[in-house]
């Protein structure tokens, strides 16, 4: 799974550092002063990278806890996202995370106690409203579960504070730890989707579309509230009747009358990042595109994405009602 471990010098008897090396003995420990020595330095390639990454166990010193972007949310009075880990062990073409980082190694921050401090604080702020806490911004939620156990610590804290929701956002097939223990009514296991043939071709790692389905309904069956995340839509010639056969493949297995939410966007990234993505993979269809600039975004013309996103939001609507539905539109 690794190349490497490195492990930031202060942090060598940590037992939660110790407990994650031991899973690893014969993958070599290299210890370093800060992360920042290895994750994110220039004249690294992301593509190269990608193909041998290592784990870089850390420790984040301040900003553990961030308002989103506007116009992302799920029906919570206020939003925040935190991210305890930096990087995806999946390979989705469109990431937005290889045009925002030089590296694609995964840096674990291990002081999960300093991020539940900070989220208390934020929770206990906004006294007589609920918040919403995402995780899975900058990495997948449960992914990396069996070595991390982030959602094993985490869940302990939700339990004290039901007008907090815990958004874990995934691709991934890992539940056991939720199938383990007794599910919360806060805590919302979020399922990423695209149509078949997206998946197939721009989403390398992931768990086919089937195992996916399958491990969103072992996890509703057993009681937690489950989120559908159609985000980002990305056009085709075929877009309708594929998103038209997504929807039937999930709902044939999910009650859709159970589910907490459901979003929906349209591809689009940070100029920026577009210019850094195309330079990496410049024979990439998907970046060959029609977009528009829209302020520092691009994304499809406003008919086609207007288009796209009526087509796809009444095909939802003959499964959920309207309020579980939410445009997610973050600039």
């Amino acid at each position: 799974m690794f190349s490497s471990i490195y492990i930031e010098k202060e942090l060598a008897q940590n037992t939660r550092v110790q407990e994650i090396i031991k899973r690893f003995p014969n993958v070599p420990h290299i210890y370093c002063d800060h992360y920042s020595e290895l994750f994110n330095r220039n004249h690294q390639n992301f593509r190269i990278q990608k193909q041998s990454p290592s784990l870089i166990l850390a420790r984040k010193d301040n900003k553990y806890v961030l308002p989103v972007p506007q116009g992302y949310g799920v029906g919570a009075d206020q939003n925040y996202y935190f991210s305890h880990m930096l990087n995806c062990v999946y390979d989705c073409r469109y990431c937005f995370l290889q045009g925002m980082y030089n590296s694609a190694n995964y840096v674990l921050f291990i002081n999960y106690e300093s991020f539940e401090q900070e989220m208390e604080t934020v929770i206990q702020s906004h006294a007589g409203e609920t918040v919403g806490l995402f995780s899975g911004y900058d990495c997948d939620s449960l992914a990396l579960e069996p070595v991390s156990g982030f959602v094993k610590y985490f869940l302990g804290l939700f339990e004290k504070y039901p007008q907090a929701i815990l958004e874990l956002r995934t691709k991934s097939t890992q539940v056991r730890t939720l199938l383990e223990r007794d599910p919360l009514n806060n805590c919302i296991v979020a399922y990423s989707f695209t149509a078949e043939s997206v998946s197939k071709a721009l989403e390398n790692k992931v768990p086919t579309l089937s195992k996916r389905i399958d491990a969103l309904h072992r996890v509703q069956k057993h009681g937690w509230p489950i989120g559908l995340r159609f985000d980002p839509v990305i056009y085709s010639e075929s877009y309708q009747q594929d998103f038209k056969t997504l929807c039937q493949q999930i709902f044939e297995v999910v009650d859709a009358s159970s589910v907490h939410s459901v979003s929906l966007g349209a591809f689009r990234l940070p100029h920026k990042f577009m210019s850094k993505m195309t330079d990496l993979y410049p024979d990439e269809k998907l970046f060959a595109g029609s977009f528009e600039r829209h302020g520092g975004m691009l994304s499809y013309p406003v008919g086609l994405e207007q288009e796209m996103m009526d087509y796809c939001k009444k095909v939802l609507l003959t499964y959920i009602k309207p309020e579980q539905l939410f445009r997610c539109d973050p600039v």
